[in-house]
């Protein structure tokens, strides 16, 4: 018969063994969603490679992974060659981790925009032969995100935002593509889809401020400046939700400066 020490032991034991186990995949990610929700990439990109390391196939961490390190490395401002460096390393192991993700889940939509998304970011500070070539993967990573999940609101946003910034090159830019790079394909850019795809971000989640302020904008370039004043100033009130949400809040606030008086352009 157990006295009542060997008792307080068998009980006290395994939860101190529990409590010093080493946590479970599941448990990574949980902690990682939780950091990612309080704007707090760094430590959510560190639960995330946690759990790779138990288990370097886990779809959702790894897709995750790369949202966290295109979030820390879209908060690289400098234009120093450090600091270019620095971004555009962060940007391709993003898009090495969605690249992983497809392969282990090709079938998932999450993988496809973290490609889309990190080529997407990356772009911004290429040119010539690299845009072009990312400008193409951007485009089928888009389309792949909304074909395997037509609520993606990311996968809308990447599509509405890669034909606003393909109507934005100039006549020169798009014909040196051509012309050099074989980018025939970048005539599918057209105003009409970029509103469509933000449109439809947008409706899918109407507190993304970074949806509203991209629609916004294309507003502004087509001269509707009354539909862009709407979505500019419903983001004032939108909570926080994503780590550059101030900074595109102040954004949303000098364009309404910029076009106060302006009238909408008959189209």
């Amino acid at each position: 018969m157990r006295g009542p020490v060997s008792l307080a032991l068998s009980l006290v034991v395994p939860m101190l063994l529990a409590a010093q186990a080493p946590a479970g995949v599941a448990e990574h990610i949980a902690r990682g969603d939780s950091a990612h929700a309080a704007l707090a990439p760094p430590q959510a990109l560190e639960q995330y490679r946690a759990a790779l390391a138990v288990d370097s196939t886990n779809y959702a961490a790894l897709w995750k992974a790369g949202r966290e390190l295109v979030d820390i490395a879209k908060q690289i401002e400098g234009k120093d060659d450090s600091s270019k460096h620095l971004r555009d390393t962060l940007y391709v192991q993003a898009r090495a981790y969605g690249d992983a993700a497809v392969r282990v889940n090709p079938a998932g939509a999450d993988g496809h925009f973290t490609i889309g998304q990190a080529l997407g970011r990356l772009s911004r500070t290429k040119g010539g032969k690299e845009r072009v070539r990312f400008a193409k993967i951007i485009y089928d990573e888009g389309m792949k995100t909304i074909e395997l999940d037509s609520t993606h609101d990311g996968g809308y946003h990447l599509l509405g935002a890669w034909h606003a910034e393909v109507k934005r090159l100039s006549g020169f830019e798009k014909f040196f593509a051509k012309t050099l790079y074989g980018g025939g394909f970048l005539d599918k850019g057209n105003w009409e889809d970029a509103q469509k795809y933000l449109q439809k971000a947008v409706a899918l989640k109407p507190s993304n401020i970074f949806h509203r302020l991209e629609l916004g904008e294309v507003y502004v370039d087509l001269g509707q400046y009354s539909k862009a004043r709407e979505q500019f100033n419903a983001i004032e009130p939108l909570p926080i939700a994503d780590v550059l949400d101030p900074q595109y809040k102040k954004e949303a606030k000098q364009i309404l400066d910029d076009i106060k008086g302006e009238k909408d352009e008959k189209t």
